[in-house]
């Protein structure tokens, strides 16, 4: 199943897609598509540690990432007015600028959850199978 939205002008695109993905309880999926304009970007850099972030008009050239009510790990490349790119862990910060029209995919045979890893020092992508459609709905209720 495919969500589409779009985010409009001085909205947060992490924020935003996290709130949607709670919203409509995906419990796994993916970005498949995701472009427009950032007046304000905020990444984390491959340390895992430094965050990095500016104020310009850049637009969206790639969003990925996987997506779950249950936690979201999204990456971003941007392009400046020369063309230059640049990217990294996408973190809450981003505002919209003119739009951000974002693809979803939603996987209903997986579950999508996260739990620290001891090697790495983050919260990791665990894949488990689907709830039961009954139990899914139990789940929600308990939140």
């Amino acid at each position: 199943m495919y969500h589409c939205f779009r985010l409009r002008r001085g909205q947060d695109l992490y924020e935003e897609i996290e709130a949607y993905v709670k919203a409509h309880h995906i419990a796994a999926g993916a970005v498949v598509s995701g472009v427009g304009c950032v007046s304000r970007w905020r990444l984390r850099d491959a340390t895992g540690v430094r965050v990095r972030s500016g104020e310009e008009d850049v637009e969206i050239v790639s969003l990925m990432g996987t997506v779950s009510e249950y936690g979201c790990h999204l990456h971003a490349s941007f392009s400046r007015e020369d063309l230059s790119a640049f990217g990294g862990h996408l973190l809450p910060g981003c505002t919209v600028n003119t739009t951000a029209e974002i693809v979803l995919a939603e996987i209903r045979s997986c579950v999508f959850t996260r739990r620290p890893d001891s090697e790495t020092g983050y919260e990791e992508l665990e894949i488990g199978p689907a709830y039961p459609e009954e139990t899914r709905n139990d789940r929600r209720e308990e939140r």
